[in-house]
């Protein structure tokens, strides 16, 4: 990962210390100029069903942070605010004790210490690529189909139809791997592995429909394991061992099937046993297992090669153009002399009615000769060539070698009562390609173990990738070695008949047919074990999470959290699978449920990759998907559509990994009724790319009767200026009889159900210095006291004017994020889309925090990249180191410039309408003094004297007045100390920022809110401008209250 560390050390002029002005107070001074307490938050959102591992109590920022004591002066500008925006540096030091355990792993032990706490000692994930992926996917993809059911696909298919077979196979589930691969690196993945990785990317109602198909297709892959199993043991290891006994040929097949229904039931009973008792002993077994599929492709392998010098003695007995079962005889030949008599064979009995040689035989039998072909040629022969193309048939057609001559017979009736080889079932393209798909599967084994991972987001693509190239390898080369170097009807002999009884793979390898059958059988045996340890923990996640209600009662289990009654279900559904007593019924059902599997994992990377959610940050890069803006269809559905997507997002606030800001943006029209600030446009362009909700609106002052067309031309200014800039959104303009009651109402009310706006965007007021009245100053710090109240985000750009245009291509510099306290990661997040436009796409991203006294910078660091690296971020961070200091004189000074002109502004209040005020007053009282005169002039008792300002008002308005301060009172006034503090902060965080940021492209910082004691409002904008000196592009963010980033997938 491409993040580098500098610590910048800032040396402050004079010698540190600490002022005994600044530090007089024993306990936090809780700023009333600066930061806005936030309010504690109503955690009223509960967290959702089926997300236990990733939990949100609240969507708003854990209020439990231990609150700092910081008495020194660097941070007096947030202090306020630190029990709900903490500092950065007690934040990181929580994310020291962050592990990607989660509650499905119980790799950690429990532990009492002495005073009765139990104490729980976590097992760090330790697993690398090559033991935690690699090998996993290799043992589950590389299993049963290929030793008992390869040789007889090449056969079927021929070299080029099983090619196409296994590439189109192999390609299907190298995309897959490349689509999880971006998912699993989009995050972590908790317990519930590949599940957990799609219904956390495409919601709960995906998220349980395809976690039943992986459930579905890991149980019946327990039953194919376990009839490859029962199949190796019954055919080639003990054959007599039958329970069930055929009496005629016909018979022999309903015989066998009921065998494999009884020792697979058996078998399935045994496996459930072990994984209940000892379910550790089956992940320990593993690379045995595994061993035993290495070892016997390397003995295939090597019998490859022995073919070259020497080929088996394997023969073929063939009469005519058929392939024979030799299990029955011995000699390949219908008579043979023994001491000078001619006798008949073994074979002779099997065609004709007596062992004479006058007996009458079969009519096929007669017309043809007997012949005995090398089963394996060896792969210098050039059998390749009668290999190349396949050979479908129906069921029970005899399979005949092709190029071999041979005389029909006119009778063909008793056929199947002749020990000839037969299709079992009948073949085609699609039935191949299902029989064969299973053994593809077992790409996600990487991704299920990934709590196990010491770095699953490294690990899971190159272990699941690299596995899946060498399977494909093996796969393939053993597709065009069994074409180039066995007999095409023994290829086609399924089960061996031909061949003694052995597997076909089995008479190739070296050094004898037993490596294969002993090396399938394990292998067979712990894939079965497997699939049973890992299907009832999928279900058990699956109940938990509460998506399907019936299936809770699997979420429990014992003690210990082993899936007690998921293993009853799973168990029940694979002796279903095992009833079907057929492998080659269950491996197509198996792909199917595989196959909608990967389906909906392909569909969750198309679906983050087309939303472009703020969310979708993968590590893993190289992944496509064809991005094409799709027309709107039949727009007679569309208000239907929306209105029921409407309703649907009401229902429930985003998750955090949904979020998005979602603008509102405040543009400012001119006399003229013209956009004045159009480059805010083009920001928001950039930083939404058309995804998600604008709304760029503004405020009219006077009333709708008088200003409603000029709200119409303001309307269709703001859309034309939109489209100049390619912003993609929804434009209002409200006329109201002030700025700030306009601010409010949209702030509150803009958006329909749950497409409102959770971010606020507007330019910096310049000009509320040189303003005639405080009118600017106030609507500003209004606005941000109201979005902090609604729970909405802020964001003010200083000098927007500077900012680029869609146009403009930077080449190259830096966007440099300050991140002195912790508001729910915006800060973080902007960076991220802005550089996904083309104008910042060549910036780099800067992180730099903040160091106190007592914080451990180089600790920072580690933290801070670990922090980083989880949210895949790629920046480069500089933890700059600020010691408490003396306040500066002229940080002194500045204050007093502050609060003088401050005074002076109040003095210069008594303006026009005061003065207004003071003649009514004067006049109310002349009045008053001539009404009583004539009242008593005529006797009479006045009902009712007419006067604006009662006594109360006239002492209040002569106190409010006599606290006026003189101009000479004025200079020898000294500063707040609360204030210097504040500047304190303000200058030391501005020569930082300036001293390192001054050439970058685009500074973002905290912006603190503003004070709940409106008495010093005068000042808050003040300090933000002090804090922002010096700096071109600036933006102002200010979190919403909730967290919008996470490490999550």
């Amino acid at each position: 990962m491409p993040t580098s560390f500098t610590v910048v050390p800032v040396k402050d002029v004079e010698d540190s210390g600490k002022s005994a002005e600044a530090a007089h107070s024993s306990k936090p001074v809780s700023l009333q100029i600066f930061g806005e307490e936030e309010d504690t938050v109503n955690n009223s959102e509960g967290p959702r069903s089926g997300d236990d591992s990733l939990r949100e109590s609240s969507p708003f920022l854990n209020p439990d942070y231990d609150r700092e004591q910081y008495d020194g002066t660097n941070m007096a500008l947030f202090e306020e605010e630190m029990d709900s925006h903490p500092m950065v540096s007690s934040l990181l030091n929580k994310l020291a004790k962050y592990t990607n355990l989660t509650q499905g792993v119980r790799e950690h032990e429990e532990a009492e210490n002495e005073d009765g706490v139990r104490r729980v000692t976590v097992v760090v994930p330790q697993m690398g690529t090559f033991i935690g992926v690699y090998l996993p996917c290799m043992q589950n993809i590389l299993g049963v189909i290929l030793f008992l059911r390869l040789t007889w696909i090449v056969g079927t298919a021929g070299i080029l139809g099983s090619f196409a077979i296994v590439s189109m196979c192999c390609i299907c589930t190298l995309l897959t791997a490349i689509s999880m691969s971006a998912i699993a690196t989009n995050g972590v993945v908790p317990a519930g592995g590949s599940y957990y990785m799609i219904s956390r990317s495409l919601g709960p109602e995906f998220g349980g429909a395809v976690g039943l198909c992986f459930y579905l297709g890991t149980t019946f892959a327990g039953s194919l394991y376990i009839l490859g199993t029962i199949e190796i043991l019954l055919i080639y290891i003990v054959p007599t061992a039958t329970v069930f006994k055929a009496d005629s040929q016909e018979g022999e097949s309903a015989a066998a099937l009921n065998n494999m229904r009884v020792y697979g039931t058996c078998c399935l009973v045994l496996m459930a046993l072990i994984v209940f008792v000892g379910v550790k002993y089956v992940n320990k077994l593993a690379l045995v297992f595994l061993a035993c599929v290495m070892l016997s492709i390397l003995a295939t392998y090597a019998g490859v090669i022995k073919t070259v010098i020497e080929p088996p003695e394997f023969t073929v007995c063939l009469l005519g153009n058929r392939s024979l079962r030799n299990d029955r005889f011995e000699t390949c030949a219908k008579t043979e002399i023994v001491k000078n008599n001619t006798i008949t064979t073994e074979l002779w009995t099997l065609f004709c009615d007596s062992k004479y040689l006058n007996a009458t035989c079969d009519e096929y039998f007669t017309l043809n000769n007997l012949t005995e072909i090398q089963a394996i040629p060896g792969l210098l022969s050039g059998v390749i060539k009668d290999n190349l193309w396949g050979d479908y048939g129906p069921a029970n057609m005899i399979i005949e070698k092709k190029n071999q001559l041979s005389v029909s017979a006119q009778d063909s009736s008793n056929d199947i009562y002749k020990p000839y080889i037969f299709n079992d079932i009948a073949t085609f393209f699609t039935l191949l390609v299902g029989i064969y798909f299973p053994s593809v599967t077992g790409i996600m084994a990487g991704s299920n173990r990934s709590g196990d991972l010491r770095d699953a987001q490294r690990s899971i693509p190159i272990g699941t990738i690299m596995a899946i190239l060498t399977t494909s390898f093996f796969y393939i080369s053993c597709v065009v070695l069994f074409g180039a170097c066995i007999e095409g009807v023994v290829l086609r002999d399924k089960f061996g008949d031909s061949v003694k009884k052995n597997p076909v793979i089995g008479i190739l390898a070296w050094p004898s047919p037993w490596v294969i059958v002993i090396g399938s059988f394990f292998s067979c045996c712990g894939a079965g074990l497997q699939s049973l340890t890992g299907a009832p923990r999928l279900l058990q996640a699956i109940a938990r999470d509460g998506i399907i209600p019936f299936l809770q009662v699997f979420g429990h289990g014992k003690a210990n959290g082993e899936p007690t009654w998921a293993l009853l279900l799973t168990v029940g559904i694979c002796e279903i699978g095992i009833l079907i007593a057929s492998l080659d019924d269950v491996a197509p059902i198996l792909s199917m449920f595989f196959l909608m599997c990967y389906l909906f994992v392909n569909l969750a990377c198309a679906v983050q990759t087309l939303l472009r959610t703020p969310n979708w940050r993968p590590r893993f890069k190289f992944y496509h998907w064809a991005v094409k803006e799709w027309g709107d269809g039949i727009r007679g559905l569309s208000l239907n559509a929306a209105r029921y997507a409407l309703i649907r997002l009401e229902e429930a606030p985003p998750h955090t990994k949904n979020w998005r800001p979602q603008l509102l943006v405040m543009c400012k029209l001119d006399s003229e009724l013209a956009v004045k600030h159009p480059h805010l446009l083009s920001f928001t362009t950039q930083l939404k790319a058309g995804k998600g909700l604008t709304i760029v609106c503004s405020v009219l002052e006077g009333t709708y009767m008088t200003r409603g067309n000029d709200a119409k031309i303001g309307e269709q200014n703001l859309k034309a200026v939109m489209a100049a800039e390619r912003t993609k959104g929804f434009t209002h303009v409200v006329v109201s009889s002030n700025l700030r009651d306009g601010f409010s109402l949209l702030i509150q009310s803009a958006g329909l159900g749950g497409m409102k706006h959770n971010t606020v965007l507007m330019a910096w007021p310049a000009g509320w210095k040189q303003a005639r009245d405080s009118a600017a100053r106030r609507n500003f710090i209004e606005t941000v006291r109201e979005t902090t109240e609604a729970h909405q985000a802020l964001m003010v750009a200083k000098n927007i004017d500077h900012f680029p245009s869609n146009r403009e291509r930077l080449k190259e510099g830096t966007i440099d994020v300050w991140w002195i306290v912790h508001d729910g990661g915006l800060l973080m997040l902007l960076p991220f889309l802005l550089r996904q436009h083309k104008v910042w796409r060549k910036c780099k991203m800067r992180i730099f925090t903040v160091a106190q006294m007592d914080d451990n910078s180089i600790q920072m660091k580690k933290d801070l990249q670990v922090f980083l690296y989880h949210l895949r971020l790629d920046a480069v961070v500089e933890v700059v180191e600020m010691h408490d200091s003396d306040i500066s004189a002229f940080t002194y000074e500045k204050t007093l410039v502050m609060e003088q002109r401050s005074q002076m502004l109040k003095q210069m209040q008594l303006s026009r309408t005061e003065r207004e005020r003071e003649a009514q007053l004067i006049h109310d009282r002349n009045t008053a003094s001539h009404s009583t005169a004539t009242d008593k002039a005529s006797g009479g008792v006045p009902d009712h004297v007419h006067m604006t300002w009662t006594k109360d008002k006239l002492v209040n308005e002569r106190n409010r007045n006599r606290e006026g301060m003189g101009v000479k009172d004025m200079f020898n006034m000294k500063p707040n100390q609360s204030n210097v503090r504040r500047m304190h902060t303000a200058v030391k965080l501005n020569e930082v920022v300036v001293k390192n940021s001054h050439d970058s492209e685009l500074v973002l910082l905290n912006m603190p809110g503003p004070p709940k004691n409106k008495k010093g409002d005068e000042n808050y904008m003040e300090f933000l401008e002090v804090l922002m000196e010096g700096l071109d592009r600036v933006l102002l963010v200010r979190g919403g209250g909730r967290e919008v980033i996470t490490i999550y997938s």
